[in-house]
């Protein structure tokens, strides 16, 4: 597929470093970038869905061969054969109905970027086409991933992919918005930086019945609340404070009519863990405190847990060398950034080694991932591309 022309070739000076040519390439790049962002602000494709925005960045990135991979998600490499550099975006957008009143907000109902993946997109773009008209500069892939937001990951897709390895991939870099650092600030730490996700199922069955009659019954809303509570003891008492961890209950489902006791009782959510040991100890115990006191109820309890992300970690090599350009760039490196939240780019860093960066956008306002009227202004689309650059020349070594 052929793109638009990128800016003219960066002309090399025997004297200015390959860093300084590709951010100045970069800069060039940023304006299309902003308008590209806009574009794919406005017309965003849920998960399983992205083809369309594939598509659209597709048709910016210069004319390269696209590898087609994890459905709707693409590599596309920049320069020439051999060993290369692969950087990251998410393709796919939110089932959220968007409230930021802005010219270019989305244009389909009930669907939103409202966790920055049009930032990183167009970012992506404009880093790729200061890659190709800069001469000496290293090979890179960009890789356009599907599923980030939901089950089956396309990540972890990508990740079992052999185009990683016919591309030659020595490195994964990735950058993603966070609203909790001021604009301008930018998180590259080292080691585990995201927890480990899993979602579980809790459903308890007992005897239903007549709700006037509750000692005929086996009532498992009773039951489920009593797991509830015991739940909230398994981090509490049972894991290592150090470690720590997160289980919280999120969803529950039970019965339709205020006079019927029901047969079952379901209760939905998520476990967090920043270690392989926490995480088994966790699942151990959720499914000991479910059974245990679904019996003493005289119910019985079932429980389902489907595996999500793996800790995210940084490489520590690589998260030192990209803090030294992140401050080269004009960039200022923030203090070390640890959460408990997940994302799937941690399937290829534990495939290559990695660095997941976090780029401040916060300018004063309270704004949130993931609600109606999260809109990171355009200073973004720069501040992510030039994070990409800074974790992409940490890779190559020719900062």
């Amino acid at each position: 597929m052929t793109g638009p022309t990128p800016c003219p070739a960066v002309m090399p000076d025997r004297d200015e470093p390959l860093a300084a040519r590709l951010e100045r390439a970069l800069r060039g790049e940023t304006a299309a970038a902003v308008e590209l962002r806009h574009r794919l602000h406005a017309a965003p494709d849920l998960s399983g869905a992205e083809g369309p925005t594939r598509d659209l960045v597709l048709a910016e990135l210069p004319g390269h061969p696209v590898d087609l991979v994890a459905g709707t998600g693409a590599l596309v490499r920049v320069g020439g054969p051999g060993p290369a550099v692969g950087v990251r975006a998410e393709l796919d957008a939110l089932a959220v109905t968007e409230r930021t009143g802005a010219s270019w907000a989305s244009t389909r109902s009930g669907r939103m970027h409202a966790c920055g993946h049009d930032v990183h997109l167009a970012a992506l773009v404009a880093l790729c086409r200061a890659v190709a008209v800069t001469p000496g500069a290293p090979p890179l892939v960009a890789v356009l991933q599907p599923r980030e937001e939901t089950y089956p990951s396309g990540a972890l897709d990508i990740a079992g992919s052999p185009l990683l390895r016919e591309h030659e991939m020595t490195s994964i870099i990735g950058a993603h918005v966070q609203p909790t650092l001021p604009q301008g600030e930018v998180a590259a730490t080292p080691g585990t930086v995201n927890a480990a996700a899993d979602e579980f199922v809790v459903t308890v069955t007992g005897r239903g019945g007549h709700a006037a009659y509750p000692h005929l019954t086996r009532d498992p809303v009773l039951a489920l609340a009593h797991v509830i509570v015991g739940l909230q003891h398994i981090v509490s008492r049972n894991v290592d404070p150090v470690s720590s961890a997160v289980l919280g209950v999120s969803t529950l489902r039970a019965g339709s009519a205020s006079n019927v006791v029901p047969d079952q009782a379901v209760a939905g959510g998520t476990l967090r863990a920043m270690n392989e040991p926490t995480r088994e100890q966790v699942h151990t115990h959720l499914a000991d405190v479910a059974d245990l006191l679904a019996r003493a109820h005289g119910c019985t309890a079932e429980v389902t847990i489907t595996r999500g992300e793996p800790v995210l970690h940084n490489d520590p090599a690589l998260a030192a060398r990209a803090g030294a350009e992140l401050a080269d760039l004009g960039l200022t490196p923030s203090r070390p950034m640890v959460s408990y939240g997940a994302d799937d780019f941690s399937y290829l860093s534990t495939t290559l080694p990695g660095l997941m960066m976090f780029v401040g956008v916060a300018t004063g306002e309270e704004v949130r991932l993931h609600a109606p009227d999260f809109l990171p202004a355009d200073q973004a689309v720069t501040d992510v591309a030039l994070a990409m650059l800074a974790g992409y020349l940490a890779a190559t070594g020719r900062g």
